[in-house]
């Protein structure tokens, strides 16, 4: 995983990809900084973090996208996942060295949360509060990495992978947004629980290359929820949104933002990010073998 980890840094530093990104993180972050607290010197640094969330949106495409889909255009995916280092120390890797990119722009821009003091008109910075809305920024970038790594890997298209990770983390920004125009009624939760448990089916078959348990899989699941929607319909009021709004990042990141660390959103953060990372492991370990 080390020597993973060192490639894909060097790689970084050695073409225009982590220099882009570090330059355009900071200019990015500089522009809500001024605007946000320097223009209204208010010290609340919170403020330029929430902002500053469009980026990820242009950078982490940007940082990811190249992750796997390049090693497979080029065709040395294969002798990559000849090597005798393990698909997960592979992976990891990868994953590794962007996030280590990604805390170096968060490093660089703590200068701005550093010279608030001087510029705040009305109050000081609230130390404990950045650094909760540090901590939350940090662990929402992660997640959207893991993300970006898992569709590099789906692809070999670069634009590609950048253009659906734009997708993917615009719709989790919007969450809540489109979980609040959900359909509330037991009936349509009812049919969303379904269409969840036959895509899970699908992917279980995926996996295990076994028709019979994605069958059984969907059937068991099936007949447990409709089950429950006979005795027990009330349960299913509200479902979808609640589903929904368990995917919304910024319902975690609110927390940050008002200086809380919450161990559930800590939880919550790691769970994605391990889970997507899974799925990328998962994905190569199949293609590897097929």
């Amino acid at each position: 995983m080390i020597a993973i980890l060192k490639k894909e840094l060097r790689t970084y530093f050695t073409t225009i990809t982590g220099y882009a990104f570090l330059g355009f993180f900071t200019l990015i972050t500089g522009y809500f900084f001024i605007s946000q607290n320097i223009n209204s010197g208010y010290a609340n640094y919170n403020d330029t973090l929430t902002g500053s969330l469009i980026m990820f949106l242009l950078l982490i495409p940007i940082l990811t996208m190249r992750s796997f889909s390049e090693e497979a255009r080029q065709k040395t995916d294969q002798l990559l996942y000849c090597s005798p280092i393990k698909i997960t120390d592979i992976v990891l890797g990868k994953f590794l060295a962007a996030v280590i990119l990604f805390m170096i722009g968060i490093v660089i821009t703590a200068v701005f949360p550093c010279i608030l003091n001087f510029y705040a008109a009305n109050e000081n910075m609230d130390v404990g509060l950045t650094v909760a809305g540090l901590i939350g920024y940090f662990l929402m970038g992660v997640c959207f990495i893991s993300v970006g790594i898992f569709i590099s890997v789906t692809t070999d298209n670069q634009l590609v992978a950048a253009a659906s990770t734009f997708a993917v983390i615009f719709m989790l920004l919007m969450m809540d947004n489109i979980a609040q125009s959900a359909p509330t009624g037991s009936k349509a939760s009812l049919i969303f629980t379904l269409a969840a448990v036959l895509a899970v089916s699908v992917y279980v078959y995926i996996t295990t290359k076994n028709i019979a348990v994605g069958i059984v899989f969907a059937l068991l699941g099936g007949l447990v929820i409709s089950a429950l929607f006979l005795i027990r319909p009330n349960i299913y009021d509200g479902a979808i949104a609640s589903v929904l709004g368990w995917f919304s990042v910024l319902r975690r990141f609110e927390n940050s933002y008002l200086g809380i660390i919450n161990i559930s959103d800590i939880v919550y953060y790691i769970t994605f990010s391990s889970l997507f990372i899974y799925f990328t492991v998962n994905t190569i370990e199949k293609r590897r073998w097929a």
